[in-house]
């Protein structure tokens, strides 16, 4: 932990400030140490350079199994891909590079941190980037050589953070929660007057597939074994997913033939056909790992929006199964 997140704090029982103790220092890393409430008189561990606002072994089940399966995950694949800054920014559109410039940040949900060190690289003032998730191992080792990068272990509809932000988003993760619309609020009640949101979920639309036939396998088995046995069995249908995109929606997309567009799931299947072997594993892995997932209308996701009192919201389709949202809170 860095000292000047501090001033981005505060105890997420009584939003009050936080005192700091430090007992081990490394260069400018506080990596021990703890965080006490000024008020209420909660405190929180700072350990391996992370502070801890939440304890798996206190949270609520349904919470604590989608933690364990994810922060397992990316645990895992730590690896990083030089195509994650074109996929980001697909998913966070129309939001560019440029627009991080100078604005403090807030990740909700960041995973193994790959987009918390965009948003630094991309000139933040400052990136916080919060999980529940062990990920946060990942996220940090990831991020710590970057003086504007933080990265916090909290629940995050707990946030223990000061409404300060100019922009916070979220990438995959509110269609996790048991509640994805109480998580996209209580992201965006950290952001000031005059900041923005994005936030990308899983449509409901032209995924009728998957909630019939891939996610009652999901729920009922392989979000359920261990995650080493599923790392295995994943490689089955990955392969398949592999083999078909490098052999046939690759090369038609590229050549331009008109005959992609009549291939099942094309749109999807040609974005990720750039891919290599062991990212494509991982999207196969994460569907079939997580305990919770929902897919929602564009109806519903308007609705949160609304609900927001946002201005100049952008809702867009994103690769015909998914979508994008971006406002301005007023």
């Amino acid at each position: 932990m860095k000292e000047k997140l501090l001033s981005y704090l505060v105890c997420p029982a009584c939003d009050a400030a936080l005192d700091l103790s430090v007992s081990q220092n490394e260069a400018s890393e506080i990596m021990e140490g703890e965080l006490r409430c000024t008020a209420c008189a909660s405190s929180f561990p700072i350990t391996r350079g992370i502070p801890r606002f939440a304890e798996l072994a206190h949270i609520e089940t349904d919470k604590r199994a989608t933690a364990e399966n994810f922060g397992w995950q990316w645990r895992h694949f730590v690896e990083a891909d030089q195509r994650y800054a074109e996929q980001f920014l697909g998913w966070i559109a129309p939001v560019t590079p440029e627009f991080f410039r100078d604005k403090l940040v807030l990740e909700g949900g960041c995973g193994k941190g790959r987009h918390t060190q965009l948003a630094a690289q991309w000139g933040a003032r400052e990136v916080v980037g919060i999980d529940l998730s062990e990920a946060v191992e990942t996220a940090y080792a990831a991020t710590r050589a970057l003086p504007n990068a933080h990265v916090v272990q909290a629940d995050i509809y707990r946030l223990p953070l000061r409404r300060k932000f100019d922009y916070a988003f979220s990438v995959g993760v509110l269609h996790h929660l048991p509640d994805p619309r109480q998580g996209f609020f209580s992201l965006a009640s950290k952001v000031v007057r005059g900041g923005h949101v994005s936030a990308w979920v899983y449509g409901a639309e032209n995924n009728e597939w998957i909630v019939r036939l891939v996610n009652p396998v999901r729920e009922k088995i392989t979000s359920r074994i261990d995650q080493r046995a599923l790392l295995h069995l994943s490689k089955i249908p990955a392969a398949g997913m592999f083999l078909a995109t490098k052999l046939i929606y690759g090369p038609l997309n590229r050549r331009g033939s008109t005959l992609g567009q009549y291939l099942f799931y094309n749109d999807y299947l040609s974005a990720i056909a750039p891919f290599g072997w062991r990212e494509q594993h991982l999207i196969v892995f994460d569907h079939l790992v997580a305990p919770t997932a929902f897919y929602i209308s564009r109806d519903e996701f308007e609705e949160w929006w609304r609900e927001l009192g946002a201005a100049d919201v952008t809702i867009t389709w994103h690769n015909k199964n998914s979508w994008r949202g971006f406002g301005e809170i007023v």
